[in-house]
């Protein structure tokens, strides 16, 4: 599969398949160590801004404009993060991509026919490493506060487990799921997946309560809990222009 609108960006398929068979650069120490620093795949499926974020409403503030933000936001703290090899985007919206063409290290991924998050998962997972020689994840795209070593410090946990998810700030959904390499993919997302990812042998990583990997949004409330986080630029700033 090719990238949306024939863009293919630092980190490509290619480079992820090279980091899979050689193995973290210098890496010397134990296989402990090894698992700990190993490079990951992430996949964040993102609905075209237009469909998006259906029950956050801020006055002031168009709710494609905010979903888009906020997306945004979610990815650039993704591609920061340490032990991420790539950062695969799958997504019909043209006007993201267009706009997340400074951020380093995203591949964009047609949804297609896709439907829902576990079937646009699983393209993305096709698409970048459909043999499964890397540790994959996916990550939800509604993380404004997303800090990259909040990120780091759950895949590092995640790296010698077959499978973890981390749960929402609420305790039953999931904002984070993985599998090691050598896995078959599998994920659950939806209303209730927490306890879904579980009872599938998924096993449920200690990420403190307070940790921004665990905020996402879906409602104004949901908003303001990650604003007291502290927001990504590109939330933070449209939410200042609607207040200013």
């Amino acid at each position: 599969m090719t990238p949306l609108f024939g863009r293919r960006r630092a980190n490509s398929s290619d480079t992820a398949a090279r980091a899979a068979s050689s193995g973290p650069a210098g890496s010397h120490g134990s296989g402990s160590e090894e698992l700990r620093s190993a490079r990951w795949v992430v996949v964040v499926p993102v609905k075209p801004s237009a469909h998006g974020k259906s029950r956050l409403d801020v006055p002031g503030v168009a709710r494609k404009d905010l979903a888009r933000a906020i997306a945004l936001d979610t990815l650039e703290a993704a591609t920061a993060c340490d032990v991420v090899a790539q950062v695969v985007v799958v997504t019909d919206d043209a006007t993201l991509a267009r706009e997340a063409a400074l951020i380093p290290a995203l591949r964009f991924v047609p949804e297609g026919d896709a439907g829902g998050l576990d079937a646009a998962v699983a393209v993305g997972v096709a698409a970048i490493d459909p043999e499964g020689r890397m540790p994959r994840a996916a990550l939800l795209g509604d993380l404004p506060s997303l800090r990259p070593d909040d990120l780091g410090e759950a895949l590092r946990a995640a790296a010698s487990l077959p499978r973890a998810v981390v749960p929402d700030a609420e305790g039953t959904g999931s904002t984070l799921v993985t599998t090691g390499a050598g896995v078959a993919w599998t994920s659950s997302f939806g209303e209730g997946s927490f306890a879904r990812h579980v009872a599938r042998g998924f096993a449920a990583l200690e990420i403190p309560d307070a940790s921004t990997l665990r905020r996402d949004v879906d409602t104004a409330a949901q908003l303001e809990a990650a604003r007291a986080l502290g927001l990504g630029p590109r939330t933070a700033a449209l939410l200042a222009g609607a207040t200013a």
